[in-house]
């Protein structure tokens, strides 16, 4: 578990990096609102995953792996929703048919996760 939690943890910098990426490329090659919209969610995004990965390295083991799973599913939302936006922005085209709003859903659905792992460490017998 530890592995993949710091596996996800790295996929978290990169897009947090390519956020800040997709921030300057917006104020200096253009790309307008699509493309500051991609790297504030990169940037928000990422840094959540990062709280979410720290909180899963002290939960218990089945908070643990719901923590993963919401971690994932922010980092594959992201890859679609803001991989997207940045393509219509950069490329004028779609990554691919409805990337954003399943995307978006997937963003929808991780921070989901997020709170019932966070409800199901609070309830779990080793929560202080």
């Amino acid at each position: 578990m530890r592995r993949l939690l710091f596996i996800v943890a790295a996929c978290a910098g990169l897009l947090g990096a390519a956020g800040v990426g997709a921030a300057a490329a917006a104020a200096h090659l253009g790309g307008g609102q699509l493309l500051d919209t991609a790297a504030t969610f990169l940037m928000i995004h990422a840094a959540a995953v990062l709280g979410i990965v720290a909180l899963a390295q002290r939960a218990s083991r089945t908070a643990a792996a719901i923590f993963s799973v919401a971690g994932l599913l922010l980092i594959i939302g992201m890859l679609l929703f803001c991989g997207d936006f940045a393509m219509r922005a950069l490329a004028g085209h779609p990554l691919v048919r409805m990337a954003a709003p399943s995307g978006g859903t997937l963003l929808i659905v991780g921070w989901l996760a997020a709170a019932l792992a966070a409800v199901t460490g609070a309830l779990s017998r080793n929560a202080a």
